[in-house]
């Protein structure tokens, strides 16, 4: 039996609404270092994404530079790391033919497309490291010529992994993309721009298992061979509901990999927070931090004054509001049309349906004319 602790998508460097995440994330890879030990996982796989961006801050470099050193060198456990969408290929690579001889295999570019060979209780496990590849990239591999979206440059590096298989070895692919039937969420970023980066799941016939990141939810597609961890930590409000955390994946000689997710306590929990702003501020749950970082859905009826500044006196990691009030009338009747054909009175009106949830009445809707009446008559008068 071979185990592996399988992530990805760490998006170090990250920031929530301007706040940086750093610390959260060192948070939860003291514990993801604390679990290979406990485990005795036979590796450790990281399916790209691990900076935010190509160029991270130096403190999240430090952070990734930590992490690793405690994995490979002093709990002595094989590292396979890969570059996603959001690296730099070159700098996930950097060092790559160096470090490989201590344990840490680093692939960025297509420049190595080489099992990592690993011995195991029961033979030898292959690993095949494939960063995430553009189709003018994979375009350049020998027999590439053909290659014209994310899908035949997918189907054509994989068949290039699978001729290096050998008899009798467990194969195991460790790769970035977009598995049709995988489940989105908001923070992650597109593959394509005006196309389809999606890649059919038939793709990675042949491997025990697929190590896959990019998608933040953890999930499998179709069975647990080819599956995603998900992301390190929640990223945007719409992942509230995500469990995040690791898997802990064990292969066996023949069969369907064993996947078991493993959570990881967040210093600070992303959630929503429901009520009307004088519950919200009166009424907060006792079962959960103030510290959290928080989205308010406000469902007063009436306008309310400076509510952010407010919750933050109460919820000081306070970072979206949104009004949820219930809508009166037909909201699509107001929608559409081209708003520079529209009187003033009309588009505050539209405004005010928006903000608040209710029609402007007559009363206030002759003050808003009149003001508009007062400020645009000097300018008709110099124009006479």
């Amino acid at each position: 039996m071979t185990r592996i602790l399988h992530s990805g998508d760490w998006h170090l460097g990250r920031y929530l609404h301007g706040v940086s995440l750093l610390e959260d994330q060192a948070h939860v890879l003291k514990q993801f270092v604390a679990l290979a030990r406990e485990e005795r996982v036979d590796a450790v796989v990281i399916a790209g994404d691990v900076y935010d961006r190509s160029v991270p801050p130096a403190d999240a470099v430090a952070l990734l530079d930590e992490v690793l050193a405690k994995l490979v060198i002093e709990a002595r456990i094989p590292v396979i790391m890969i570059a996603g969408n959001h690296d730099s290929a070159e700098r996930i690579g950097f060092g790559g033919r160096i470090f490989s001889g201590q344990g840490l295999h680093l692939r960025g570019t297509l420049d190595d497309l080489s099992p990592i060979r690993l011995p195991g209780a029961h033979g030898t496990v292959a690993f095949h490291a494939l960063p995430y590849t553009e189709p003018v990239f994979a375009r350049a591999l020998p027999g590439g010529e053909a290659v014209s979206d994310h899908q035949s440059a997918m189907a054509h590096a994989v068949s290039i992994l699978r001729a290096q298989r050998r008899p009798g070895e467990r194969n195991v692919l460790v790769g970035h993309a977009f598995v049709t039937g995988g489940s989105e969420s908001e923070s992650e970023r597109p593959l394509s721009v005006g196309g389809s980066g999606n890649v059919a799941a038939d793709t990675f016939e042949g491997f025990d298992y697929v190590a896959l990141g990019h998608l933040h939810r953890p999930q499998n597609i179709g069975s647990s061979r080819i599956h995603y961890p998900g992301s390190l930590l929640k990223y945007s409000f719409n992942e509230v509901a995500h469990a995040k955390g690791v898997s802990l994946v064990e292969i066996g000689t023949e069969g369907l990999p064993m996947i078991r997710s493993i959570p990881l306590a967040a210093r600070r929990d992303v959630r929503i927070v429901r009520g009307t702003l004088a519950d919200l501020l009166a009424q907060p749950d006792p079962t959960r931090s103030r510290e959290d970082y928080l989205c308010a859905h406000l469902t007063d009826d009436g306008p309310v004054l400076d509510p952010m500044a407010r919750l933050r006196e109460v919820y000081p990691n306070m970072m979206e509001l949104q009004f949820t009030r219930t809508r009166t009338g037909d909201a699509s009747a107001h929608a559409g049309g081209d708003h520079r054909r529209r009187e003033p009175a009309e588009l505050f009106q539209a405004f005010y349906r928006d903000m608040v949830g209710a029609e402007l009445g007559e009363a206030a809707l002759e003050v808003f004319r009149d003001s508009v009446r007062s400020a645009s008559s000097p300018a008709e008068k110099g124009a006479a």
